[in-house]
């Protein structure tokens, strides 16, 4: 440290070495610009695999499937099976909200009976004992 940084009751700067701009980091203009939009896109893919082999893509998967159970490919069928299945459900899923005005007077009582219950909730004194210490 300096003798002035003493005095002064402050650190010194410091000074870092610079890298070799040929030895990685940042670069100016480098990367993908703002703005800029996916080389391929899930439709052109999907065009291009229809165009390819002359058929809609879902009959290509129902091919390939039936292909792996004929020849006995049961890591294939079951990997088949586990994508299918999951985009069959999740297609098929569906939350029903009923509300009618039964339900909700009922929403309405439990409700209230809940806000009456944290209301009538005994005072700390009343359900902590105080502690006594032991002679001894």
């Amino acid at each position: 440290m300096n003798i002035d940084n003493l005095i002064a009751g402050t650190k010194p700067a410091r000074t870092y070495k610079v890298k070799s701009p040929s030895r990685g980091g940042a670069r100016a203009n480098s990367g993908r610009p703002r703005g800029s939009t996916n080389k391929y896109t899930l439709d052109g893919l999907m065009g291009a695999l229809e165009t390819a082999t002359g058929q809609p893509f879902a009959k290509q998967i129902a091919a390939n499937y039936a292909a792996a159970l004929e020849r006995g490919d049961y890591a294939g069928v079951r990997d088949y099976d586990r994508v299918l299945l999951g985009k069959l459900v999740a297609d098929k899923q569906q939350v029903e909200t009923v509300n009618g005005e039964d339900v909700v007077e009922a929403k309405r009582t439990a409700f209230a009976d809940a806000l009456k219950a944290l209301s009538n909730v005994p005072a700390e004194t009343d359900t902590v004992k105080p502690l006594t210490r032991r002679a001894g």
